[in-house]
């Protein structure tokens, strides 16, 4: 068999699948999810709990609204240099070696965490590279910010100053590297929607 035919044979047995799934019929089925949990798993930047990736697999109207959604984002995808920004997903790479947390960054690449030790404390500072497509319009508008780790607990929370950075303490007890491997490793910068 040659590796077209495959290729062939996975993308019919993908839209098959995808076919059977979104015309099942449920009873008493309603949207079981909100707009804003389902773009933020599109975009990355809140990867779906246990709970809501159950939700969205038992309610096929729900799964339809998040293929459409899927969808829009594609077919609107920006180019490279556009200025528009809805979020930016991040992990923390490297096992612990026992050393301090010093960055993490987003995949990205647009926004840095850096942690500075503070007596016996932390620093948390959030920076905007400002080579980042949208950094003007950002500083520009100066919106709501806000870093969440991968359980959703907010880090920080605030607007870039001039200097493109947030910073605040760091909100909980003890070091953030165990934190954040606590939590999935995981991290996210996004806006805040009122």
């Amino acid at each position: 068999m040659k590796e077209n035919d495959v290729k062939t044979n996975q993308e019919a047995d993908r839209k098959l699948i995808e076919r059977l799934l979104l015309s099942r019929r449920v009873e008493g089925d309603r949207l079981m999810l909100a707009d804003a949990v389902l773009l933020a798993a599109i975009v990355g930047t809140h990867p779906l709990s246990g709970a809501e990736l159950a939700a969205l697999r038992a309610s096929p109207l729900t799964l339809r609204r998040f293929r459409q959604l899927a969808i829009e984002c594609r077919g609107g995808a920006l180019a490279a240099n556009d200025d528009a920004w809805s979020g930016s997903a991040g992990m923390l790479r490297a096992a612990s070696d026992g050393a301090d947390l010093a960055r993490l960054l987003t995949d990205d690449g647009h926004w840095t965490l850096h942690f500075v030790a503070h007596g016996d404390a932390w620093r948390l500072i959030l920076s905007l590279d400002p080579a980042a497509p949208f950094a003007a319009r950002l500083l520009r508008e100066q919106p709501m910010l806000r870093v969440v780790d991968g359980g959703g607990a907010i880090l920080l929370q605030g607007r870039l100053d001039t200097d493109g950075e947030i910073e605040c303490g760091w909100p909980f007890d003890g070091a953030p590297a165990h934190h954040f491997q606590r939590f999935g490793a995981r991290f996210a910068v996004e806006p805040v929607h009122s």
